[in-house]
This record gives structure tokens, sequence and C-alpha cells, in this order.
């Protein structure tokens, strides 16, 4: 009897999972700027990130839901691009697509050193909306501050890195 109630529950759990909408997270990605371009379909986010004070290490940038479940929740990123920092007058540009017209956050890290850990007094970080900052909340900001509308073309927007 305990045998077939396992089993029973097992078999609703596994249809609880495959009737569940699947959203791709986790995806990286190459930035590839011509999906932002005058041809572009969207929706994508053409962001500039701005103030980089090294042109050292990597540049990590990822878009997440603008839920407070997801945003900057482990693993709940949608896009993620991890590139070299080759700033033109402390500048980089990059393409970000999203999966339909709605709220994002966009994420940005500047990991100086290249190492791929965090270190909070040399590494740069911003987001969306440019949103301050502190040691006080670990550079992490609440969603309703980073969140913005993305539209059925490409949304341009602006990052200005921060560092500690």
């Amino acid at each position: 009897m305990v045998m077939i109630k396992v089993a029973m529950g097992l078999m609703v759990g596994a249809a609880m999972v495959a009737a569940s909408p699947v959203m791709a997270h986790g995806q990286e990605i190459s930035n590839d700027l011509e999906r932002c371009g005058a041809d572009a379909r969207g929706p994508a986010v053409l962001v500039d990130v701005r103030g980089f004070v090294a042109a050292t290490g990597k540049v990590r940038i990822q878009s997440y839901p603008a839920t407070r479940a997801a945003w900057l929740a482990k693993g709940e990123w949608l896009n993620r691009i991890d590139t070299a920092v080759k700033p033109a007058n402390g500048t980089m540009r990059f393409c970000v697509p999203v999966p339909k017209s709605g709220e994002y956050g966009i994420a940005v890290r500047h990991d100086r050193d290249g190492n791929g850990k965090t270190d909070i007094s040399r590494d740069g970080g911003g987001f969306s909306n440019n949103p301050a900052i502190s040691i006080f909340n670990l550079g992490k900001p609440g969603v309703e501050k980073a969140a913005f509308h993305v539209g059925p073309g490409v949304t341009k927007i602006t990052i200005n890195l921060k560092y500690m």
C-alpha cells in the first residue's frame, strides 16, 4: 500500500512538472550588436555601460525578470554576456535580447582582475536605472529600483559603473 502511494505521488509530481510552463534561464550568449541594429526586431535592450576605471579583467552583464523572486537570485538570470573589458573612452555597448516585452532588470559586474570572484573593494558594478548602492545593502538594490519596461523593439539604457 505504501509503495502504491509513493508511486502515485511520484506520478502526480512528474505530471505537475510536465504541465508547468518552462522559462529558459541561464543562457550564455555572445555580444551580438547586430541584434540591436537598424533591422532589429526585438525585444532587446541596448546597454551602454560607462565608467570603467581600468581596461582590464572581464565584464559580465545579466538580464533578469523584474520580480522579487528572480531579481539577482542565483540561476534566475535570463541571458548572460561574459567578455573581456575593452572600453572605448570608458564605455562598452551590449545587446541583450529578452524573451518578450515586459519588466526586466540588468546587472553588470566589472571583475577587474578577471578571477571570477567579486572583490567589493576593487570590482565595479551597476544596475539598470542606476540606483544608489552601498555597503549596507551589499551593493544589491531592490528590484523596484532597477526594473524598467522593454517594449517590442530595442530599448536603450545606460548603466554607470560604481566602485566602492
